[in-house]
C-alpha cells in the first residue's frame, strides 16, 4: 500500500521562528552567572535537547558537574528559564521565519494535517506571540513528555493526537537531534540546515525560505 501524505509536524525553534537564538541568550546569561562561557559552536549542541540535558552539558563544560544536587540543578533550571521568558516578550508576528506563512498556508489549503513537536516548555506561549496558534491543530511541549529529542516520543504523541499513522507524517526541524526523532519515529524528515547536521534528513533545505510545499510532496512521493 502506497505511503499518503497526510500531515506536517513542525518543531517550533528555529522552524516556525529563530527562538532558538533567545534560548542561546538565555543559556549564555545563565553560564556567565555561572562562570562558564560558550559560543554559537557550543550552542548547536543544545538544539533540540531537552532544558536539563542542555544544563548537564553546560555544566561538563565547565566541569561543574558535580558541583549542585539536582534540587539545586532544578532551581538554575527553572532561572534559565525565566531569562528566556523575559526574551520572548519582544516576539511578534514580524518575527515568523521566511517561508513558513507560505508553506503552512499550501499545507492547510491542501487538506493536510498540522501539529507541532516542540523540546520548549514555553512553545504556547511563543505560537501565541507570533499569531500563528490557528494552523496548529495540536501541539506537544516538552511539558507533556517524558524522553526528549533525539527520542521520538513527542514526533509521535503529536501524530496520535492527529490521528495520523506515523508514516504518513512530514516532519520538519533544525537539529540534529529532531531530525532523528522524526526518523525514529517513521516518518519523512525534512531538515533546515547544513548537509553536515541534516545528513539523515529524506530532504535537505539550508534555510527555511526554501521550504516549498510541492518539492516536498514529489520527494514524499518518491521515497513512499
Amino acid at each position: 500500500m502506497t505511503k499518503k501524505a497526510e500531515a506536517f509536524i513542525f518543531d517550533l525553534d528555529g522552524v516556525i521562528t529563530d527562538s532558538a537564538e533567545h534560548h542561546y541568550l538565555a543559556w549564555k546569561q545563565l553560564g556567565e552567572e555561572l562562570g562558564i562561557r560558550f559560543d554559537h559552536q557550543f550552542n548547536e549542541q543544545l538544539k533540540g535537547v531537552s532544558r536539563m540535558d542542555s544544563l548537564e552539558r553546560i555544566l561538563e563544560l565547565g566541569n561543574r558537574q558535580h558541583d549542585f544536587t539536582q534540587e539545586e540543578k532544578e532551581e538554575l533550571a527553572a532561572k534559565k528559564n525565566e531569562h528566556y521568558k523575559q526574551l520572548i516578550l519582544t516576539i511578534t508576528p514580524d518575527d515568523v521565519l521566511p517561508g513558513v506563512m507560505e508553506l503552512l498556508n499550501a499545507v492547510r489549503e491542501n487538506g493536510l494535517k498540522i501539529a507541532m513537536a516542540s523540546a520548549s516548555k514555553n512553545a504556547f506561549a511563543v505560537v501565541e506571540r507570533l499569531g500563528v496558534g490557528e494552523y496548529f491543530g495540536h501541539i506537544v511541549d516538552a511539558a507533556t513528555v517524558m524522553q526528549g529529542k533525539p527520542h521520538p516520543e513527542v514526533f509521535l504523541k503529536a501524530a496520535d493526537a492527529l490521528g495520523v499513522p506515523y508514516e504518513n507524517c512530514v516532519g520538519v526541524e533544525d537539529a540534529k537531534a529532531g531530525v532523528e526523532a522524526i526518523k525514529a519515529a517513521g516518518m519523512f524528515a525534512v531538515g533546515v540546515g547544513t548537509k553536515e547536521a541534516m545528513e539523515k534528513a529524506d530532504l535537505i533545505v539550508s534555510g527555511t525560505g526554501e521550504l516549498d510545499f510541492n518539492k516536498i510532496m514529489k520527494k514524499f512521493a518518491e521515497k513512499a
